[in-house]
C-alpha cells in the first residue's frame, strides 16, 4: 500500500516541489522484496498548476506500481485529477530513492554489465561474452522509460534547443537536431523532421500536408530521400508538436525513420499492378507493421496518447505476439526491441527478381520475392549483412554487401525477419556504434553461424536459396503503363530538392488531379493514377516547371544521388548536394573533352561524410568528403549495384578533380574491351595499380587538328565569335554549339508528349 503523506498546496512561484513516503510490498515472480520506508522528492522542476502538481504525483506513483511488478497502491480517488502516462524517472541527482532491494524484475531495467539485451526463455546458445562497458546511448536508451524522458520535458523548456540525452531520444520520433553552419556566431538550432513511408507510398493528403509545412514551418523545400522518404528542415523546437501532429492527422508518420530500430522499408515504387510487385509493396508494409514499436511513446509525445492508426493485418499481429522460440520480452510495452531496442539503425527492403532499384545487397535485410512459373508468389529469397556506414582511415570499419541467407515460404516471412532482427537485437556490439551494425556480427561470425543462431530463433531450418536472374537498375522514370487502365509518371529530381516552380507545379497538378504519388529510392517522385486524357496537359505543366521527361535530362544526371551534407548535416565534412550540379557539369565537360558520347553514363554517388547516405560505396564513381573542400574517390561499383566499390585515392581537392577523371574516362574510352563495357566494369579489370600509373603520367589527350565544322558555321566570324565564348568555360565552339542547339531543341519539344 502506497500512503500520501503530503502534496504541497498551491503556491504564487508556480514552482512546487513534493514529497511522501510510501511503504510498498512487491511480490516478485522468483522471491518476495519489499521497498520500506523509502523517501521520494521530486524538485526543480515547475508545474503549470496545483491540478499538474497533483497529475505528476498521481503518475509517479502509477509508474512505480508498473516498475515493481505486482505491488499495490491506494491513488486518491480525485474525478479532478487526469491521469497521464509516465513521463520518466529523474536522475539520480534530482530523484533520491533509499531502499532494501532484493531482488529487481527483468527486463524493465538491469544491473548487469553485460552488454547484451536480455530476453527470455533462454536464448539459444551462442559464445557469450561479458563486456565492460557500454556506449552512452545505451544507458540514455534504458533510463529513458521507452524514449519519453527527458524529451519530454526538455520540449517544454523555452531554449531553442535540447539536451543531450534527448537529442538520441527524438531521433526515435523521426528528428534529428540541426544547426546552420554557414552562419557565425551563435548557434541557429532546427530540426529536420523525416517521414516514414514504407514502399514509398505518400497518399494526396499526405503530400498536400508536407508541402504546407515545408512552407510554414520549414525553410520551404521538400527533400526526397534515398530510402523513399520525405526529409522536412528547418522546423523550430517551439513548433515540432504542431507539424508532427499535423503529420499524424494526415495518415503519416515519422515514428522510427531515425534512431536504433528498424528504419523505413523500401520497395520498387513503380505502381505496377502485377501480383509479384503487389506482393513485395505488401510485405514491405507488413514488415514496417512488425517492426514498429509498440510502447506508445510516440503518440504520447505528439497526440496526448491519442493513436491515429489503420487496423494491423491479423497476420502481423500473430507473428509479433508469438514467442514460441523466445524471441520476445514477455509482458512488456516492446515485445520485441525491450528497453533498449536495436544496437544500432536496422534496414530492410523488399524487392522482385531483377528490379534492384533498392540496392538490395546494402540493407541489413533484404528480401526478394520468388514466383512460380505462373507468376504466383511462393517465398523470399533472404540477404542479410548489407550497409555502407564507415570511418575513414579506420579499416576495422568498412561498408559491405548482403549474403545468401536462405529461403522461406511466404507465410513465413515475417517469423524469420523477426528472428533476424532478435538475432542482432541478442548479439550486436553495444559497447562502440562504430561496430553495432549486424554487417559487422556477420563478418565476426560468419554467415554459417549466424544462419544457426537464426534459425533456433526462426523455429525451422532455411531452405537453400532460390537462382535468381541478373540483377538491373530500373529508375521506373517516365510515362508507364500501370496495368489497371491508369498510368504513372516518374519525374528525376535532381539531388531529391522539390523547390521554387518545381514545387508549386507538383502541388497544383497533384492538387487538381487527386493523384498519389510515390518516392523512388534514387530520391525521384512518381506520379500515380494518371487517366490517359490527362497525359499531354500534365506533360505540358511539368515541362514548363523544368520537370522532364528522361530523355531531356542529362544521363549523368538520372543516376547520380548526393546527402543533403551542408549546411545542415552536423556530419558533413564538405559539400554534397549543394557540390553535385558543379561536379556532374564539370565530368560532362571532360566527357566531350575526351570523345565520350552524350548517351554514354556513369553511376556518380557524393556524400559529406563517410557514413554512406547516398550508398557511395555502390557507385561506378563515388566520392567521399574526407576534408574541407575535397573527396576520397572510390571506383568499381557496377551499373546494376552489385559491386562494391573500393577507395582509389585519398584527399583530392574539388579544384583538381578533373586531374583524375581526364585520364580515367580517356582511357575508358580508348582501352574498353567492347563499346558495351561500363566504367565500373573497365576499372576493375584494369586494376588500381595500373589506373594510379596512368593518372600520374596524364599531361591530356593528343590534340586534334582544329578545323571548321561547316554544318554548325556558316563563316569563319561566327565560328571564332563562339570559340571565344567557348574558351571562357573550357570548351571548344563545336561542343558549345552543340549544347546550346541541344537545349534549344529540348525546350522546343517538351511541351509536345513522345
Amino acid at each position: 500500500m502506497m500512503i500520501w503523506n503530503e502534496l504541497l498546496e498551491k503556491g504564487a512561484t508556480a514552482h512546487f516541489a513534493f514529497r511522501f513516503r510510501c511503504s510498498v510490498i512487491c511480490i516478485h515472480p522468483i522471491e518476495n522484496f519489499e521497498i520500506s520506508s523509502s523517501s521520494f522528492s521530486l524538485s526543480s522542476k515547475p508545474f503549470q498548476s496545483s491540478s499538474h502538481l497533483k497529475t505528476k504525483a498521481v503518475a509517479f506513483a502509477r509508474a512505480m506500481t508498473t516498475s515493481f511488478g505486482a505491488a499495490k497502491a491506494v491513488i486518491p480517488n480525485d474525478p479532478n485529477i487526469r491521469i497521464r502516462s509516465f513521463n520518466g524517472l529523474k536522475p539520480s541527482h534530482s530523484l533520491s530513492l533509499r531502499t532494501n532491494l532484493r531482488a529487481f524484475p527483468v527486463p524493465y531495467a538491469s544491473r548487469s554489465s553485460v552488454v547484451r539485451a536480455v530476453s527470455t526463455p533462454v536464448k539459444p546458445e551462442t559464445e557469450t561474452k561479458t563486456e565492460t562497458k557500454r556506449s552512452k546511448v545505451e544507458i540514455i536508451k534504458e533510463q529513458s522509460n521507452f524514449i519519453r524522458y527527458p524529451l519530454n520535458e526538455e520540449l517544454l523548456t523555452d531554449a531553442p534547443n535540447v539536451n543531450e540525452s534527448a537529442t538520441q531520444l527524438i531521433k526515435f520520433h523521426g528528428s534529428y537536431q540541426q544547426y546552420n553552419r554557414d552562419e557565425r556566431g551563435a548557434k541557429s538550432y532546427s530540426f529536420m523532421l523525416r517521414t516514414k513511408n514504407p514502399c514509398g507510398k505518400v497518399s494526396n493528403q499526405l503530400y498536400l500536408t508536407m508541402d504546407d509545412l515545408a512552407d510554414q514551418f520549414g525553410i520551404g523545400t521538400l527533400r526526397l530521400t534515398t530510402r523513399q522518404t520525405f526529409q522536412l528542415h528547418g522546423v523550430l523546437k517551439k513548433d515540432l508538436k504542431t507539424v508532427m501532429r499535423s503529420i499524424i492527422r494526415s495518415m503519416g508518420s515519422t515514428l522510427g525513420a531515425c534512431g536504433d530500430l528498424n528504419r523505413n522499408v523500401l520497395a520498387p515504387p513503380a505502381p505496377l499492378v502485377r501480383k509479384d510487385y503487389l506482393f513485395a509493396q505488401k510485405t514491405a508494409e507488413n514488415i514496417a507493421a512488425l517492426l514498429t514499436p509498440q510502447s506508445g511513446f510516440y503518440y504520447d509525445m505528439w497526440v496526448d496518447g491519442e493513436q491515429i492508426m489503420t487496423a494491423e493485418p491479423p497476420e502481423v499481429v500473430k507473428a509479433r505476439n508469438d514467442n514460441s522460440h523466445g524471441t520476445n520480452f514477455p509482458d512488456s510495452p516492446e515485445p520485441i526491441y525491450g528497453t533498449q531496442f536495436l544496437p544500432r539503425k536496422f534496414k530492410v527492403a523488399v524487392t522482385v527478381p531483377t528490379d534492384n532499384s533498392v540496392d538490395i545487397l546494402t540493407n541489413d535485410i533484404g528480401v526478394v520475392v520468388v514466383s512460380d512459373e505462373n507468376g504466383e508468389p511462393q517465398g523470399f529469397n533472404l540477404y542479410v549483412g548489407g550497409g555502407m556506414g564507415r570511418t575513414h582511415r579506420l579499416e576495422t570499419t568498412f561498408p559491405r554487401l548482403g549474403e545468401q541467407l536462405g529461403y522461406v515460404p511466404k507465410e513465413d516471412i515475417l517469423y524469420a525477419v523477426k528472428a533476424i532482427v532478435v538475432t542482432q537485437r541478442e548479439n550486436g556490439r553495444r559497447d562502440d556504434r562504430k561496430y553495432s551494425r549486424m554487417k559487422y556480427l556477420i563478418s565476426s561470425w560468419g554467415i554459417e553461424k549466424f544462419r544457426s543462431v537464426v534459425e533456433q530463433y526462426y523455429g525451422k531450418k532455411f531452405e537453400p536459396f532460390r537462382q535468381l536472374p541478373e540483377w538491373e537498375f530500373k529508375s521506373h522514370l517516365g510515362w508507364h503503363e500501370q496495368g489497371d487502365g491508369g498510368l504513372f509518371c516518374g519525374l528525376h529530381v535532381d539531388n531529391g530538392r522539390i523547390a521554387g516552380k518545381m514545387k508549386k507545379t507538383l502541388r497544383e497538378i497533384i492538387e487538381k488531379y487527386n493523384l498519389n504519388v510515390r518516392i523512388t529510392p534514387n530520391q525521384n517522385i512518381i506520379l500515380c493514377d494518371i487517366r490517359k486524357a490527362w497525359k499531354r496537359p500534365i506533360t505540358t505543366a511539368l515541362a514548363q516547371a523544368g520537370l522532364l521527361l528522361p530523355r531531356y535530362v542529362d544521363p549523368l544526371n538520372i543516376t547520380a544521388m548526393a546527402c543533403p551534407s551542408l549546411p545542415l548535416c552536423p556530419l558533413a565534412i564538405t559539400e554534397a548536394e549543394r557540390g553535385i550540379p558543379d561536379i556532374l557539369k564539370r565530368i560532362r565537360a571532360v566527357f566531350e573533352k575526351v570523345g565520350l558520347k552524350y548517351n554514354e553514363s556513369v553511376v556518380i554517388r557524393v556524400t559529406g561524410c563517410p557514413n554512406g547516405c547516398a550508398r557511395p560505396y555502390m557507385a561506378e564513381l563515388g566520392l567521399v568528403g574526407d576534408g574541407p573542400n575535397s573527396y576520397q574517390i572510390w571506383l568499381g561499383g557496377t551499373h546494376n549495384q552489385t559491386t562494391l566499390a573500393r577507395t582509389f585515392m585519398n584527399k583530392v581537392k574539388v579544384q583538381e578533380l578533373e586531374k583524375v577523371f581526364e585520364p580515367l574516362f580517356y582511357y575508358w574510352k580508348q582501352k574498353r574491351q567492347t563499346k558495351d563495357e561500363s566504367f565500373g566494369d573497365f576499372t576493375n579489370r584494369m586494376g588500381f595499380e595500373k589506373l594510379q600509373e596512368l593518372v600520374e603520367k596524364w599531361e591530356g589527350p593528343a590534340k586534334a587538328t582544329a578545323r571548321y565544322n561547316l554544318k554548325l558555321f556558316a563563316d569563319k566570324e561566327t565560328y571564332e565569335a563562339v570559340d571565344e565564348l567557348a574558351k571562357l568555360q573550357n570548351k571548344n565552339a563545336h561542343q558549345l554549339a552543340i549544347e546550346v542547339i541541344r537545349n534549344f531543341v529540348a525546350s522546343q519539344q517538351n511541351g509536345k508528349g513522345f
